[in-house]
């Protein structure tokens, strides 16, 4: 089984070769395709890039395996690799190990999450898998984690897509893995510190919150690793009143007319 592992953190971030291996004793064929820069934070986008009729690759060293350091956002590299970019494509997509986690909230903004995204659309199963921030990473416990999970997708209905996070700790310190809803919040949330004529100060402060104890962010950060079941965004059954917007739209034509273009 061929799998895409990539990241958001980029080619040279350490998570990533860990879960490259982690695929590898699995027994499954690891692609390895990453940003050649971070692109943290970029969600699903697709650009810039400094080209746009073509996507840059180079080829780099991850231990015994040849990886593409590509330049461009990680939602582009999973596009790519579904239309033969790397080769035959991909079975599964994997992506991460985040550095920091992916609940709540910021799951709209992480490519990390977003790279299984964009495979399911393409009909694949993925997993995302994040890691708690602070001290030296342990890296094995998210892939002693992500495992079986990985192993489970195999043989799941496609598209099942999977977003995992888990504590920076022992593999035995952890409470157990939790299914967990998303949170209103991430694990962290961005706020204003400062604000000038020139511009606004911001920074990450860790969620305090009160939050339900089902939730993502809540079991994180009592020590759970979760799981969550992700979708792409999809139309709701939402009645609108579409034939009344369209009559309002047509009467306002001259109205629109007495409109200062400047």
């Amino acid at each position: 089984m061929k799998v895409l592992v990539t990241n958001d953190d980029g080619i040279s971030s350490p998570g990533l070769a860990a879960l490259a291996a982690m695929v590898v004793d699995a027994g499954m064929n690891p692609v390895v395709a990453a940003p050649a820069q971070d692109h943290s934070g970029a969600a699903a986008a697709l650009g810039p890039l400094a080209d746009p009729s073509r996507v840059v690759v180079d080829q780099v060293a991850i231990g015994s395996l040849t990886a593409h350091s590509v330049h461009a956002p990680t939602a582009l590299i999973v596009m790519l690799s579904m239309l033969g970019g790397f080769g035959e494509p991909p079975d599964l997509v994997l992506s991460g190990i985040n550095n920091g986690p992916n609940t709540g909230r910021s799951t709209l903004h992480s490519a990390t999450v977003a790279a299984v995204l964009v495979g399911g659309y393409f009909g694949r199963s993925g997993l995302a898998v994040s890691q708690v921030v602070g001290g030296p990473q342990l890296w094995s416990t998210a892939t002693r984690a992500a495992e079986p999970l990985l192993a489970w997708l195999r043989d799941a209905p496609s598209p099942t897509l999977l977003n995992l996070n888990v504590p920076n700790t022992g593999h035995d310190e952890i409470r157990g893995l939790r299914q967990a809803a998303l949170a209103d919040v991430g694990g962290v949330q961005t706020v204003i510190v400062g604000r000038d004529e020139g511009g606004i100060d911001i920074d990450l402060m860790s969620t305090t919150d009160s939050l339900p104890p089902n939730v993502d962010s809540a079991l994180l950060r009592d020590g759970y690793a979760t799981v969550s079941a992700m979708a792409p965004p999809t139309a709701i059954d939402l009645e609108l009143p579409t034939e009344h917007w369209w009559i309002a739209s047509s009467g306002s034509e001259a109205g629109s007319k007495r409109i200062p273009t400047a």
